[in-house]
């Protein structure tokens, strides 16, 4: 009995003591990375990190106590916890031009807000997302809640005069027109028991790409008015319009009435922009069918998602409106939308705003939708500002900017200027 006891004892004396309790190691938590490299965020939930500080802000987003709470920190939680890094297919050298292009116009306007989205054309990858004015996620709490709002990619609105070019795609592609097809073109006409006006002064009779030249709605009601509207609704619905964009991220569906619902006023103002709501992110996808040959290619943030694409529009067809939409430019706007030595191609749009369920006379959203270079294109892009106080029109401040986004996108991927200056029938 004795002998037992002391080998107890003996045991106690030999037995190392329990370690100290010590402070949990904060959970890993993956970090965000740019395509270019660029940390964007990292550290564990307690001490995350925003190296970037406002860059991307409502894209990358910010985290809470109990894990993300907005953007990317949100829509991949899950994946964040567990340590996964994740990479954007954005370009911090594109996205911070951006965000300034779109900054220094609102300032010189007194705009409320833009947004601006460039697009890969050939692979869907988004290189830029930006909506301004921004906010710094690391001093998340000190900003007013519309300050985290992703508005390229959730904000809806009518597009205006954009939407004709990919119209005109649909009734080309459809063989309902051609590009040198001529129409009576009044300055006004009365249409479906309303007045319709068009603003730029034009000849009385216009061929199908000077409808798009001059921006004339009186022109697009011709083009429309005996077409069947599930024909225009198929093109619509095919360009993305109305649909979920699936990022992992809240976006926007944007409103796209059923074709039972159009009548014949309906289907004319919705082939000029009015009547119809999308948003930025659906706007470059949508133009980007233009510049990619005719496909569509769902947009891409997040490196290795799958390529989802489809065929909306026939090779020709795009290269075609690619011909059109540069001369759009090139006889219209060429200072305001591109640069000497390079061409683009383009559509400019201003909407009223709806304001208390009626027009407002004083609130705009000015919109663009292009590509560079025109003949083969590498980068769409897709610009919105909303209630400018001055220079409101598409063509005084949403081309600018698309002009100086793409003059940066030339000069960051080196892309040299054309030799032979093009001339456009």
């Amino acid at each position: 009995m004795a002998f037992a006891s002391l080998a107890v004892a003996l045991a106690k004396l030999t037995t190392p003591p329990l370690p100290a309790p010590s402070r949990a190691t904060p959970a890993v938590r993956g970090r965000l990375l740019s395509a270019d490299g660029q940390i964007l965020a990292s550290g564990p939930l307690q001490q995350r990190q925003y190296p970037h500080g406002p860059l991307a802000a409502q894209v990358v987003g910010f985290v809470g106590a109990s894990g993300g709470l907005e953007g990317i920190e949100r829509g991949f939680n899950d994946r964040l916890e567990r340590g996964e890094r994740l990479t954007l297919t954005l370009d911090t050298r594109v996205q911070a031009t951006v965000e300034q292009v779109l900054m220094d116009a609102i300032v010189r306007t007194e705009a409320q807000f833009a947004s601006a989205i460039v697009m890969e054309t050939r692979t869907g990858n988004l290189k830029a997302v930006a909506s301004v004015p921004g906010f710094d996620p690391t001093t998340w709490q000190k900003a007013a809640p519309d300050r985290w709002r992703n508005r390229a990619m959730l904000d809806e609105y009518e597009p205006g005069s954009v939407v004709k070019a990919l119209t005109v795609a649909a009734l080309l592609n459809e063989g309902r027109t051609t590009p040198d097809t001529t129409y009576d073109t009044p300055m006004w006409r009365r249409y479906a028991g309303a007045t319709i006006n068009d603003i730029v002064p034009h000849p009385g009779r216009l061929k199908t790409r000077q409808i798009l030249r001059y921006s004339s709605n009186v022109g697009m009601t011709r083009l429309v008015e005996r077409v069947p509207p599930t024909v225009l609704h198929r093109y619509f619905t095919a360009y993305g319009f109305g649909q979920p964009v699936r990022l992992g991220l809240p976006a926007g569906d944007g409103l796209l009435r059923d074709p039972e619902d159009w009548d014949p006023l309906a289907q004319a103002t919705m082939s000029f922009g009015q009547g119809l709501t999308v948003t930025t992110l659906q706007l470059v996808a949508a133009f980007n069918v233009i510049a990619n040959s005719g496909r569509y290619l769902a947009p891409r943030l997040i490196v290795g998602a799958p390529v989802v694409s489809r065929t909306v529009l026939s090779e020709a067809t795009a290269a075609s409106l690619r011909e059109m939409l540069h001369g759009v430019i090139d006889d219209g706007i060429k200072t305001k939308a591109e640069l000497p030595g390079y061409h683009v191609g383009g559509k400019t749009g201003t909407a009223q705003v709806a304001v208390n369920g009626r027009y407002s006379s004083e609130v705009f959203s000015s919109t663009f939708g292009g590509f560079v270079p025109a003949d083969r294109p590498l980068f769409t892009v897709a610009v919105m500002v909303r209630g400018a106080k001055r220079e409101y029109q598409g063509s005084q401040l949403a081309a600018p900017i698309f002009r100086d986004v793409t003059s940066a996108l030339l000069s960051l991927y080196a892309i040299r200027p054309e030799v032979e200056p093009r001339t456009t029938p």
